[in-house]
């Protein structure tokens, strides 16, 4: 009996790999065992046998090693075993001995999967009938196919394995159809996954999901025109329909690209709104980080008035902060104040990053009235100011002769920040002996020394020469005393 169970599994095995040709392309960079994280030493030990010894003696050496795997260190080893077609296929088949020839549908996949991968077609067709045989092959199954395939530019014969799905068990319907569309476009290949699915409609009909990803391909491509076309023919097909987000999401990012694309994305969006459809929160997201990146107010300020104010959709936090840099990058704090502000009304709390950004830009362009209000909200609000903010603060203000509002952040960031303080606390010192508040200069010195902040001895040299000529020369020594000790 167990020899039957070896035989049978050798016979659904993929076979030594034959030598073959595999089409030129220069193969995508596969995870390795080296760059993952807590790998298990077992499934570490296997991958570095797989990667390290040639193919004819790597059976050999595994049998050697007296190691038991599992159907899940199989998968592991697998996954991390890319780049080695001929050794893993091995591996896969010795391993299988161990599990009584029963590997997951999952292994198996893993198996089609790296070997269409590399460009190793005809093998990678053997492990499909082995699969076949246990009936084993799923849509999971040619998706990978029809992946690999495009990946080499095979298109034509991705498009004649779904047409011989059906003789391996699996379906040919509109999720098998949409898988393979979507393999066409992640290549780039958009006008080929157009071009079938209008010869495949007429036995399979499209639905949201189709067009959906066909405009995401033209999106990626950039192409406006095709990404009209494609929509006209979607409303055609399918109609207007409200759930169909990430389609209206895919065509709006691309129509923005193009150089009325504000006025185009605005008539689109009103036509959306008359047919009780919209646009996502991703289309908000991206256009209006598109619009910081290039610092266009008046576009985001548009879109924002026909998202927010005509669709209705309700911004959120991160919405909100994309409008906060946008508007501060262009010195409009005042503006993002009120935004901010507004943001507690709507639902979309502020965060760190709110404020941040916020008193960043206030301290950045000296408006430090407001700077200096909105540092005491942070702190009331504990949305604490970044360390680098709060250093930028401490330099301004004591370059403008306001040490008090300095003090104020510098004792923030004592008990808030255990690092990095050392330069920015010699500076306030200096400019608390240049402001002439010799007391304090002394009292955040001590504080500086107790808390294992190195004062340099410049700062130590113009404390000297600011309490000499004060006649405090006690408190020099005490201080320089205290300094020693530490």
């Amino acid at each position: 009996m167990a020899k039957d169970k070896k035989r049978l599994h050798s016979q659904r095995s993929p076979s030594t790999l034959p030598p073959q040709n595999p089409p030129t392309r220069k193969l995508p960079v596969f995870p390795s065992y080296q760059t993952t994280p807590n790998l298990h030493p077992k499934v570490k030990l296997l991958c570095e046998i797989i990667s390290t010894t040639p193919s004819s003696t790597v059976e050999n050496l595994l049998e050697d090693t007296g190691l038991r795997v599992t159907q899940l260190d199989v998968e592991n080893v697998l996954k991390l075993s890319y780049s080695f077609p001929s050794q893993a296929v091995k591996f896969f088949r010795w391993s299988g001995h161990q599990i009584q020839h029963q590997h997951s549908p999952y292994s198996w996949n893993l198996v089609v999967d790296l070997l269409g991968k590399n460009g190793l077609f005809d093998a990678m067709w053997d492990a499909i009938k082995s699969m076949k045989k246990e009936g084993l092959v799923s849509l999971a199954t040619f998706a990978s196919v029809f992946s690999s395939y495009v990946s080499f530019d095979k298109v034509k014969e991705a498009v004649l394995t779904f047409e011989v799905m059906n003789q391996y068990g699996c379906v040919r319907d509109i999720v098998a159809l949409n898988s393979l569309i979507s393999a066409i476009c992640r290549e780039g290949k958009t006008i080929d996954g157009l071009e079938f699915l209008r010869v495949a409609k007429t036995r399979i009909r499209p639905d949201s999901d189709s067009y959906a990803i066909l405009l995401e391909g033209w999106e990626k491509e950039g192409d406006i025109s095709s990404a009209k076309e494609t929509f006209e023919e979607m409303v055609t097909e399918i109609g207007w329909d409200p759930d169909n987000v990430p389609a209206y999401d895919s065509f709006l990012s691309t129509l923005i690209k193009g150089k009325d694309g504000i006025n185009e994305v605005l008539k689109y969006v009103d036509i959306l709104h008359e047919r009780k459809c919209c646009p996502g929160m991703k289309f908000f997201k991206e256009v209006l980080d598109g619009f910081l990146k290039v610092g266009n107010v008046r576009g985001a300020e548009l879109i924002w008035k026909a998202m927010v104010e005509k669709v209705g959709i309700r911004p959120d936090k991160e919405i909100y902060n994309l409008m906060i840099t946008l508007y501060c990058s262009k010195n409009y704090t005042d503006v993002a104040k009120k935004m901010l502000d507004e943001m507690v009304f709507t639902g979309a709390f502020p965060d760190m990053q709110s404020y941040n950004v916020l008193f960043h830009f206030l301290i950045k362009n000296r408006k430090l009235k407001e700077a200096s209000v909105l540092f005491n909200e942070m702190v009331r609000n504990e949305f604490f100011p970044s360390k680098t903010n709060c250093i930028a603060a401490i330099k301004i203000f004591i370059d403008i002769g306001d040490p008090y509002v300095a003090i104020k952040v510098w004792k923030f960031m004592i008990d808030n920040y255990d690092t990095d303080l050392e330069e920015i606390g010699n500076l306030l010192i200096d400019g608390l002996c240049e402001a002439k508040m010799l007391p304090e200069a002394v009292k955040y010195a001590e504080c500086m020394i107790e808390k294992g902040i190195k004062i340099t001895s410049a700062t130590l040299s113009r404390l000297k020469h600011s309490l000499h000529r004060a006649k405090k020369e006690g408190v020099y020594e005490e201080l320089l005393r205290k300094w020693k000790s530490y």
